[in-house]
């Protein structure tokens, strides 16, 4: 958290990094490396345009697997530079900010692996703080489905251009997610500037469109069971059911 000053009033200014990664693999254990991060900031709940985004050359094989989720090629790799190159630069980006990342331990873990690589090893948590989104939304949202994908269908975020995983695009879907999830509207800013142009930013890079939700009417099937249930509701009550009261065609308001 940053103090800013403004005239005679101080206040805190809150930066958040939404972060995300690419890997060669799914067990860092196993010696996977990461090949791609992608960052986006937020500044009091507002997109600031500022991301923060490189690919790596992983120095070993990127896994069959892992390849079809992210389509990132060996050969694309070999041109990259290595994490200890960038290390400088992605440390001055997030340091002091609390990190926003889905399955957090995933991804930090792969981080502090990189860092236990370089000559002055660090670690995230001695970077920065952590907030795992996945975790917050399993709490909002129990027994539900809540991936990336899941939740941006539950909140309307457009990820159709997702036909592949990308850490810049992920992160900057899990941003919408993440303000969508924590306020809605609190996110939106009527002041022109920085935000309302990195928000103008991602939407370019990323449409973020509303996609209009489908009308699936029921089929007589589902009708007569309805219908059914209602009949049943009624006899054990006595009275009508409130669904007919409250049904347009009853004539209510």
């Amino acid at each position: 958290m940053r103090r800013v000053t403004t005239g005679s009033r101080t206040r805190d200014r809150v930066r958040q990094i939404v972060l995300d990664t690419e890997t060669t693999g799914l067990e860092v254990s196993e010696g996977h490396r990461i090949i791609e991060i992608g960052c986006v900031e937020l500044s009091n709940r507002r997109l600031t345009g500022r991301t923060w985004q490189r690919y790596l050359q992983p120095e070993r094989a990127v896994d069959a697997g892992a390849l079809r989720v992210h389509g990132i090629t060996e050969e694309f790799l070999a041109a990259q530079p290595r994490f200890g190159e960038v290390a400088g630069d992605l440390i001055g980006f997030i340091s002091g900010a609390e990190l926003l990342i889905h399955n957090a331990p995933f991804d930090v873990g792969f981080l502090d692996a990189e860092f236990a690589r370089l000559s002055e090893a660090t670690t995230v948590a001695a970077l920065c703080s952590v907030t795992d989104t996945l975790l917050l939304a399993r709490r909002m949202h129990p027994g539900q489905r809540n991936s990336l994908d899941a939740l941006c269908r539950r909140y309307s975020v457009d990820a159709s251009n997702r036909d592949l995983h990308g850490a810049l695009l992920d992160a900057r879907l899990l941003a919408d997610v993440y303000l969508a999830m924590t306020g809605g509207q609190g996110a939106l800013t009527l002041e022109a500037g920085p935000a309302e142009a990195g928000r103008k930013e991602a939407r370019r890079r990323s449409p973020h469109g509303r996609i209009p939700a489908p009308v699936i009417e029921p089929d007589a099937a589902e009708l007569a069971a309805h219908e059914a249930a209602l009949a049943a509701i009624e006899r054990a009550s006595g009275a009508p059911a409130l669904f007919r009261r409250l049904s347009p065609e009853s004539g209510d308001s």
